[in-house]
């Protein structure tokens, strides 16, 4: 396996601070090459952001690199131990196909790891052979790219390239790499791995690392790990609800999934609601709906939860007290979600000020779509756009009377009905990522060989509050929609 390092002409500025770390969390192992490396995608505007130069990015020393040919320049290749539940089920875990290259210190100070993801085999590949697809690889690019423009938090993804290789997956298929920038891959599971195998002393390191490089305002703490645990607790009840109110359904909320900076992370079996039902589920391994649209609060205390007992030896000496403090933060949560999902669904029907009533009127609405099976996102649209009319329930009596109640409210606020406008443009997005023009994308890309469908989908993507005439036929529902649309754990 080589180790050559790629010369630094892209302004990689790579320090390796995790590597740092006791080697008890990582095993240092060098990406397997590949033979026909070629580049599909690269993400321009977020390698101006980390510092890097698109031309040189686009040179044959970068292909090396995203390839996992070559270790750029300071990088040192690692793959990262963690362990934790999956479906409910704790299993001990590590980056299968994945290698953190480094951290990249960006113009603007920040530190983000760069990771190659179907990059190989490590010790954590559990019988796997480290690949990833085409497809799925090009799915991660199109849907973190589009959450990182409906202002989700989240990983995002620099560049894909094929490998030149099949391998087989249930059936043969071309083999690529993403190149994924995330704040760090620390997960939840991390934690669980350190507190189910490591010693006292190798927790407290990690969480120590944990809060300087996210939290650095805990480290005056009192109690710095409680502020840690809290701290995380907020950034999920805000991350949760910035899910629902796009109608994004993750799939897979094992707790090796959540990323403890509060990212978004892992686009498996994700999707995107298109008729409001709150039971829906498309991930094709999610049998019992564990991961559910509507359950996706609840698990996000679930694992929470489990996060916080490992941190139990280091909240305090008594471990009754320990336990108390977990408790009384995970109450928190419930709370601060749905202090945060009244809020945005506030903001979603223009509403500017807070009455005690507002709780039933948006559940209102939510209980007729789901009666009628309006689609989430259009519904929204069309309330913006003030065409009621475009809805699939405007001819029911309920709704038209929920609507005069809706209008009522708005007559109560001081601000104009053009701030409520803007107030409900800027937060229900025109376009999603429909999963129909998701697939019809990664069909020309993958089988036909034609990338121009995804470029034209990532464009309109780009600016989901736009509103423009170019979004209007991707802001079209798939024929007969049933939610019937199953998706795969490929990524």
């Amino acid at each position: 396996m080589s180790e050559k390092q790629a010369k630094n002409d892209a302004g990689w500025k790579f320090d390796n601070s995790y590597s740092r770390l006791p080697n008890f969390f990582y095993t240092k192992i060098n990406p397997t090459p590949v033979s026909s490396p070629k580049l599909i995608i690269l993400n321009a505007p977020l390698a101006s952001s980390l510092g890097l130069d698109e031309g040189a990015l686009r040179s044959s020393d970068s292909l090396a690199i995203f390839a996992g040919n070559q270790i750029p320049d300071g990088g040192l290749s690692i793959a990262q131990a963690y362990a934790g539940h999956q479906f409910g089920q704790f299993n001990r875990l590590g980056d299968g196909r994945a290698h953190l290259l480094g951290e990249q210190l960006t113009p603007q100070g920040e530190r983000v790891d760069i990771q190659l993801k179907g990059s190989g085999k490590t010790p954590y590949s559990r019988y796997l052979d480290g690949r990833a697809g085409l497809g799925p690889m090009l799915r991660e690019y199109i849907i973190s790219e589009a959450m990182f423009a409906l202002g989700i938090p989240t990983t995002r993804s620099l560049a894909v390239v094929s490998t030149g290789e099949t391998f087989l997956r249930e059936t043969e298929q071309s083999g690529a790499i993403l190149t994924r920038v995330a704040a760090s891959h620390i997960r939840f599971a991390t934690f669980q791995y350190a507190s189910e195998f490591g010693t006292v002393d190798e927790l407290r390191a990690l969480a120590d690392y944990t809060v300087l490089r996210h939290f650095p305002e805990a480290t005056g703490a009192e109690n710095r790990y409680l502020a840690l645990l809290q701290e995380v607790i907020k950034r999920q009840a805000q991350l949760i609800v910035k899910w629902q109110l796009v109608g994004f359904v993750h799939g897979v909320m094992n707790t090796d999934n959540i990323a403890i900076s509060g990212e978004t992370i892992d686009y498996g079996p994700c999707a995107f609601l298109d008729v409001y039902e709150p039971g829906t589920v498309f991930s094709s391994r999610d049998s019992e709906g564990r991961y559910a649209y509507g359950k996706q609060p609840d698990i996000a205390a679930w694992n929470l939860t489990r996060f916080a007992e490992t941190l139990l030896p280091l909240l305090h000496d008594d471990e009754k007290q320990g336990a108390k403090l977990i408790e009384d933060a995970i109450s928190d949560f419930s709370e601060q979600y749905h202090s945060n999902w009244l809020s945005g669904m506030r903001s979603k029907l223009g509403i500017c000020n807070e009455e005690s009533e507002d709780d039933s009127l948006i559940e209102g609405l939510l209980h007729l779509m789901q009666t009628y099976r309006a689609d989430y996102t259009n519904t929204f649209r069309a309330l913006t756009l003030d065409r009621p009319e475009d809805t699939i329930m405007y001819d029911k009596l309920d709704f038209r009377q929920w609507y005069e109640l809706w209008q009522a409210r708005l007559s109560r606020q001081q601000e104009a009905k053009a701030f409520s406008h803007q107030l409900m443009s800027n937060n229900n997005p025109a376009i999603i990522p429909r999963n129909h023009r998701v697939e019809e994308a990664l069909t020309s890309a993958v089988v036909q060989g034609d990338y121009s469908v995804m470029e034209r989908l990532l464009d309109v993507l780009s600016s989901p509050y736009a509103y423009s005439a170019e979004q209007v036929e991707y802001a079209t529902p798939p024929v007969l929609s049933t939610n019937c649309y199953r998706t795969f754990c490929g990524t």
